[in-house]
């Protein structure tokens, strides 16, 4: 099993994020005899550094050449307490029908797969094989401001673009094949801080209680119904993660109250209509405030389509399962690709068990993954 064996190569490199420990040089070695021509982009980040590959089949710029992407990460979560798992995390151990090791299902084995269904489909078809590629990153898991992304913005300087892509990620919640990942929710932060005078409690006529002052609003706030969201994503959420005031002293008002919160938002809304509703808000309630916004992440979604049709038509030959797409979940790596490239999915194995301890990968779903893909990737070189 072909599949299994470079699953098994590459959980045996502890490639913690941001480290690689050489999986992108193996993969590179398995692709360059396919035709495939290397690139590395790497960065230094803010942790160590990050190893990023661009692999290429074909040229740039073939007529009617439609670029079909794989995309994904060498870069794993830590391993938690060692003794806790019932074998070595990066000692990759078959037992009982499931392959064990971190990284099995998040999402070595995805690689591994993919790499096996181009080798099977350029073996089969040889040169009308050619517009294929990989974008592969050890910046995934961590800050994820060093890795695909300086990809991406290298593709968009030479003017480089991507017609279709499937982010191998775990997709799947019972079985192989039954959900794929056709968008992701927008990410938008923002650190509110509200301004007051600090004093006494037993003078309030002499302060202003931050926190009495923002109680209404930031209510308010998680009252609003912010969009109705629409038939691929559900409507945006507002959460409030952190709230901090005071000195530590029982008997003194704060001088400012810090709020932390999140939009989790979809294509319904857009991130100025969002902050600017915020703003108005704040602004009818009288307060003095500071407030910082990050943008974590875009949303983005794929309608039905070609590569929506071409991988569920490609899942359900595999394994008789019908896809569903869905738009769950957290963001991933797509939110990048997604600005030079209009189709993208994600699909890969079933992720119940990753982060975890014992993180697993049926052995029998390894070479199914690797039938999806070459199937996928047969189809839309069809067109």
């Amino acid at each position: 099993m072909p599949v299994l064996e470079k699953a098994r190569a590459l959980i045996a490199r502890p490639s913690v994020t941001p480290a690689d420990a050489g999986c992108l040089d193996l993969i590179a070695s398995w692709l360059t005899p396919l035709g495939f021509s290397i690139e590395r982009i790497d960065a230094d980040g803010p942790t160590g550094k990050v190893s990023n590959l661009w692999a290429r089949r074909g040229a740039v710029g073939k007529p009617g050449g439609k670029l079909i992407c794989f995309a994904g990460h060498t870069d794993v979560v830590p391993t938690g307490p060692l003794e806790q798992w019932t074998s070595p995390p990066f000692e990759p151990t078959v037992r009982d029908g499931w392959l064990y090791g971190r990284g099995a299902a998040d999402m070595k084995s995805s690689i591994a797969a993919c790499v096996v269904a181009m080798e099977r489909l350029i073996d089969r078809r040889g040169a009308s094989a050619d517009s294929l590629a990989l974008l592969l990153t050890s910046d995934e898991e961590g800050d994820a401001i060093d890795g695909t992304v300086r990809v991406v913005e290298a593709l968009k300087a030479r003017g480089e673009t991507i017609d279709f892509c499937i982010v191998g990620e775990p997709t799947c919640v019972d079985r192989l094949g039954d959900t794929m990942k056709n968008g992701r929710r927008g990410s938008l932060s923002a650190t509110l801080r509200v301004k007051g005078v600090q004093g006494h409690v037993a003078y309030p006529h002499l302060v202003k209680n931050p926190v009495h002052l923002a109680a209404p609003a930031l209510a308010e706030l998680a009252a609003s119904t912010w969009d109705q969201g629409n038939e691929y994503f559900p409507p945006t959420s507002f959460q409030i993660s952190n709230a901090h005031a005071g000195t530590g002293a029982g008997n003194v008002v704060p001088g400012s109250f810090e709020i932390m919160f999140n939009f989790r938002f979809s294509t319904a809304s857009t991130v100025e209509g969002l902050q600017s509703r915020v703003h108005a808000l704040l602004d009818r309630h009288g307060l003095e405030y500071e407030i910082v916004w990050t943008l974590g992440a875009k949303p983005f979604l794929t309608p039905r389509g070609a590569l929506c049709d071409a991988l569920g038509a490609a899942a359900l030959a595999a394994t008789g399962v019908a896809t569903k797409p869905s738009t769950t979940g957290g963001t991933s790596d797509g939110r990048f690709i997604a600005d030079i490239c209009p189709q993208l999915v994600e699909f890969g194995p079933v992720n119940a068990s990753i982060h975890q301890i014992d993180e697993r990968i049926a052995v029998a779903d390894l070479d199914l993954l690797a039938r999806i893909y070459e199937l996928t990737f047969e189809r839309l070189l069809s067109q």
